[in-house]
């Protein structure tokens, strides 16, 4: 079982100074870049957004209440829990109208890779699986990682937990978890 501690993840701040990211898992491109990055990010200052050319970005809100993104000229209110859609490579600028904000970040190649992001509400009483190509990242609460006979292990906030189809490894609690998936896009000939 693969445990990836956000306390562990290091600080990178942007190219333009209006935040920081802590990436949390990555694919490596045969040119030396990454297909795909997931990621958190703090934002602490109004501003234009690194564009990503190539990319499809899907953002969500993590902490905090709202980010205002004006992508290619028209404004989208962002709303906490709500994950946002749009292309990595588009003129992007954000406002902080309630103050800083975290989001989760999913970044990936288009035309190669498609990314996604739901929220979920965890139960205490039924443990939801984390399957190969997952992650689940708590985003609020309390909540304890087992898989199968092991004894389970505490999740602090943000923690990532890898999954897999082998031993899936379950999450049981109270709160919120981001379920992610980078999956393949299969070419039609």
């Amino acid at each position: 079982m693969q445990i990836i501690r956000f306390a562990g993840l290091k600080a990178e701040p942007w190219r333009n100074g209006g935040g920081v990211t802590r990436e949390i898992a990555r694919q490596a491109a045969p040119d030396g870049g990454w297909d795909w990055r997931v990621s958190i990010a703090d934002v602490t200052k109004a501003g234009d957004f690194s564009p990503f050319p190539g990319m499809e970005r899907v953002l969500t809100v993590v902490e905090g209440d709202l980010l205002l993104l004006t992508v290619d000229g028209s404004e989208q209110p962002v709303e906490k829990y709500r994950p946002y859609r749009f292309d990595g490579g588009a003129a992007t600028s954000a406002k902080l109208p309630t103050g800083d904000i975290r989001d989760l970040n999913v970044i990936a190649r288009k035309g190669a890779f498609k990314g996604f992001a739901s929220i979920i509400e965890l139960s205490r009483k039924r443990a939801h699986p984390v399957f190969e190509g997952q992650l689940g990242v708590l985003l609020q609460g309390q909540a304890t990682v087992s898989e199968g006979e092991a004894r389970p292990v505490e999740l602090g906030r943000y923690d990532a937990v890898a999954g897999s189809d082998e031993r899936s490894p379950e999450i049981l609690g109270r709160g919120f978890l981001a379920v992610v998936s980078v999956d393949p896009v299969s070419r039609e000939d």
